[in-house]
């Protein structure tokens, strides 16, 4: 029985540290594919600009990582995993796409901007069992690849996991992704906790300073939260809170939890007085 494909990507770029503590956690396990962005693609979310060029290059690993192929690519998150599957796999559908492990956290109502998280949704849609993988970082080293960042608790989270999913190849029919925040102290031992999303918002955008509107002047972010105040069952507070790691079940169908029988009859009611 040939080993399973295991993709590999991220939205900080191929030289990422946190990329390759990802790919480290899982030597010996399969066939380990390679394929991210050239650049730095944070905030990319799950785009698919007209005007990448989708050019791909073979990178070679900074270490010993076992049967590893690399490529870099020039694209978004989302389109690295499109490139991966069509062209990249040879006609192997991966067993697992792990998208990470990202610098800083991705909670909130905040996460549909993530290239991190766009990139397990793209791997979703494939039919791939996704993870996507945050390490809770500081915000000034959020675009950087600091290597005062430890990724080794994160990427044991990671591979225990992406293990489980390879071993059971199934998730619920409305689950198509898990996303993983793993806090900056956490040890193999740190408690776990199932999530969801946070209707808050946890990083806010910063004003340009400019004197023409005219200028180029680039929005900023800061954090910007009290998560204790988050709902108690959120990621927001289970992981910026409580300090325990957040697994959150994602789903590409993104149609609103509401009562679908009250929601018409508010909209028929609407249509009758014209609004």
């Amino acid at each position: 029985m040939s080993q399973p494909t295991i993709l590999f990507t991220n939205d900080d770029g191929i030289d990422s540290p946190g990329l390759w503590a990802a790919v480290a956690a899982f030597r010996g396990c399969g066939r380990l594919l390679v394929a991210a962005p050239r650049e730095q693609q944070s905030g990319m979310g799950r785009s698919m600009p007209h005007y990448s060029e989708g050019r791909i290059f073979p990178y070679t690993p900074p270490g010993d990582f076992g049967d590893c192929l690399a490529y870099a690519v020039d694209g978004t998150p989302a389109q690295a995993v499109q490139h991966a599957v069509l062209e990249l796999a040879d006609q192997q559908q991966p067993a697992l796409l792990v998208s990470g492990i990202n610098y800083g956290e991705n909670t909130g109502n905040g996460v549909t901007i993530s290239g991190t998280v766009g990139a397990a949704l793209e791997g979703a849609s494939f039919g791939i069992l996704s993870i996507a993988v945050s390490l809770q970082t500081p915000t000034d080293l959020h675009l950087t690849h600091s290597d005062a960042v430890d990724f080794r608790s994160a990427a044991v989270w990671t591979r225990r996991f992406g293990e489980w999913l390879i071993d059971h190849a199934a998730l619920p029919d409305d689950v198509d992704a898990l996303k993983i925040d793993v806090p900056w102290d956490a040890t193999a031992a740190t408690d776990w906790r199932l999530t969801r999303l946070s209707r808050r918002r946890v990083y806010f955008p910063t004003r340009p300073e400019r004197l023409a509107l005219s200028d180029p002047a680039k929005l900023g972010y800061h954090y910007h939260a009290d998560p204790n105040l988050a709902e108690p069952d959120s990621d927001v507070y289970v992981l910026l809170h409580e300090g325990l790691v957040s697994v959150t079940p994602i789903s590409l169908d993104m149609t609103s939890r509401t009562d679908m029988f009250r929601l018409r009859q508010i909209l028929l009611d609407r249509e009758a007085y014209g609004v």
